[in-house]
């Protein structure tokens, strides 16, 4: 993995794992779904420019503040080079008393949320309760094992 690869969080598949074909690997996405996760991939519709999508919705109030979060990762796959690009999007919107506020990022970043609670010694332990690298660590997972690169995209796909 060279320089530029490591700075861009491209990933590469293993030697000797053969790419699989392109509806393998949208098959691989897709099977990510289930009951037990917080998030969904799905086709893209023909407005957000790429060809599955995945969200993931969080909601939580702190300090008397609503925070709604929506991490969005649209990904394209390109058959010829094997490699699936990435762009991801965050929205957060936070409604408060005498306030509200919007942010929206794009490109890399993540967010994690912790709680303490007590164990089972009394003592106060951290415990995170989500990761939204959970989603995008399962969804790289699928294509490297399906033989294709991961390339994350900052700009437009």
């Amino acid at each position: 993995m060279g320089f530029f690869e490591r700075l861009t969080g491209t990933s590469r598949p293993a030697s000797g794992v053969a790419p699989l074909a392109v509806a393998e690997v949208r098959d691989a996405l897709l099977s990510v779904n289930g009951p037990g996760v917080p998030y969904r991939v799905r086709p893209a519709g023909p407005a957000e420019k790429a060809d599955l999508v995945a969200d993931w919705s969080i909601s939580r109030r702190t300090f008397g503040e609503q925070v709604d979060q929506r991490l969005t990762l649209r990904m394209r796959l390109d058959a010829e080079r094997h490699e699936v690009r990435v762009l991801q999007e965050q929205h957060t919107s936070t409604r408060g008393r005498s306030s509200a506020s919007r942010e929206y990022g794009r490109g890399g970043g993540f967010s994690v949320e912790w709680t303490y609670q007590r164990g089972p010694d009394g003592r106060r332990r951290r415990v995170k309760t989500w990761d939204t690298r959970d989603m995008s660590n399962v969804l790289r997972e699928s294509v490297l094992g399906a033989g294709w690169s991961w390339r994350p995209i900052r700009f437009r796909l």
